[in-house]
């Protein structure tokens, strides 16, 4: 992928990904996760993953985090809380953290990218902390 130049020990943008030769590369296994955001030091995760005709994810939530999606092939149906909502190419829906949905492929299949915050990393600390919620004491 190309990247373009920036000053010296900052990261510059990137292209990581063509999401259409992903897809095509995808077709002969067209269900599951296609591309995934893996750079250091980023504060956003995405996914990019394809779902074959007919297939479907069922009902689930993000507790923690919003998410964006983006369809950028075939088409769904979102279900939520609030009832269905129609995907195509191009609708982009937030799906704020807590909020159910199922998502079920259309004859052409789904394609669609996720984007939300960056889950921190698990820490290893030496002991419980001395104060703060988290503190024992005796």
């Amino acid at each position: 992928m190309s990247t373009i130049d920036g000053p010296a020990g900052v990261d510059a943008p990137q292209v990581l990904c063509d999401v259409r030769a992903a897809l095509a590369e995808a077709a002969a296994a067209p269900t599951g996760v296609v591309w995934r955001m893996t750079e250091s030091g980023r504060q956003l995760d995405a996914n990019l993953l394809n779902l074959a005709a007919g297939q479907v994810i069922g009902t689930h939530a993000e507790p923690d985090l919003d998410v964006l999606l983006v369809v950028v092939a075939g088409s769904g149906t979102m279900s939520t809380d609030d009832g269905p909502l129609e995907l195509g190419p191009g609708r982009l829906v937030w799906l704020p953290h807590g909020s159910t949905r199922s998502l079920a492929a259309g004859a052409d299949g789904l394609a669609y990218l996720t984007v939300h915050r960056r889950r921190p990393g698990m820490q290893i600390r030496s002991g419980p902390p001395e104060h703060g919620p988290y503190a024992v004491s005796s």
